[in-house]
């Protein structure tokens, strides 16, 4: 019989869960201290923090412990690299049930490593908490390092710059769609892109090479271009103005999913949000990261501030608290 958390306790638990975790390069002092050290060679880093919530961020019968461990890592070094920084160490606290089996935990943390590993593998989790309740809710703290670059602001674009996406757009809300119909023969043909949903694959290298090649302003497409690229609008005040056939691509990938569970493929382009590519601004003569492809232009200020093809884009997306 598996034991659970309650069973073993919690420095057993602990115990169990940071011998799957790999090492920081960045930790001078790793998890089992009261707190973490971290070096911090620029003497200044980035910290960010996200929440996943049971029954409003994932649900158990679609994510796996380690699809949660990923999607933990996955959702926070995406924001260290829309900052143009590399992500270096995060903490992460878990609650869950008492009755949680412990190869669970141990599974989440294979999750917590292997996301690491793949996607900033000079990152590391180096501590954190474990506590019980009613439901299940993963706490990240990710630290980034800037090694001595300016952050990337939302707030630089500039008029005349060039508008370009790194990663994916679309995937991971499709792959939420297809679960959500429950049409098991559609998610079982389209499991790749139902992957995206459950273990996004951001691209975090190009956060540190769109810094270097001069971008004015970046984030991480964590609630759907639309709404993302209205906040980088707002914050700089300008307008950002989309090209609809330079995101053909991303809808053409997505147009057998869509019609296998009747439902339109560019909503997911302009409004999917969770697979975390980096939507970023350059100088019109900067030479762009070989991972960024352009989609649009920034304007003089208008009357909207996201335009695709000169019609205004409502702000859809994914709210946090509204949703």
């Amino acid at each position: 019989m598996v034991p659970t958390i309650a069973d073993l306790g919690e420095n057993e638990s602990l115990r169990r869960t940071i011998a799957r975790l790999n090492l920081a390069n960045s930790a001078i002092v790793g998890p089992g201290d009261d707190s973490a050290v971290v070096s911090a060679p620029d003497a200044r880093f980035t910290v960010t923090t996200d929440t996943m919530v049971e029954g409003h961020d994932f649900r158990l019968d679609w994510s796996s412990a380690y699809d949660l461990g990923w999607k933990a890592i996955a959702s926070n070094v995406a924001d260290v690299a829309a900052m143009g920084a590399k992500p270096t160490s995060l903490v992460v606290a878990l609650i869950c049930r008492s009755t949680t089996d412990i190869s669970w935990l141990e599974s989440f943390a294979d999750g917590l490593r292997d996301g690491c590993i793949s996607l900033a593998p000079e990152a590391a989790v180096v501590g954190g908490d474990l506590t019980v309740a009613d439901t299940t809710v993963i706490s990240v703290t990710a630290h980034g390092d800037l090694e001595g670059r300016e952050p990337v602001l939302r707030s630089g674009a500039k008029v005349g710059d060039v508008i370009a996406i790194a990663g994916t757009v679309g995937r991971a809300a499709a792959g939420l769609s297809l679960l959500q119909s429950g049409n098991k023969d559609a998610i079982s043909a389209y499991d790749e892109v139902v992957g995206f949903q459950l273990r996004p694959k951001p691209p975090i290298a190009a956060g540190i090479e769109a810094a270097i090649a001069g971008a004015t302003s970046m984030l991480d497409i964590s609630d759907g271009l639309s709404r993302d690229a209205d906040r980088i609008a707002k914050a700089s005040g300008v307008t950002l103005a989309l090209h609809r056939k330079d995101l053909q691509g991303y809808e053409a990938i997505l147009e057998e999913p869509a019609i296998a569970i009747s439902t339109n493929a560019f909503d997911w382009v302009i409004d999917g949000g969770e697979d975390h590519g980096l939507l970023a601004t350059f100088p019109k003569d900067a030479k762009l990261p070989r991972a960024f492809k352009p989609i649009g232009e920034v304007v003089t200020k208008g009357a909207y501030r996201v335009t695709l093809d000169g019609a205004p884009i409502d702000e859809g997306g994914w709210d946090s608290v509204r949703d």
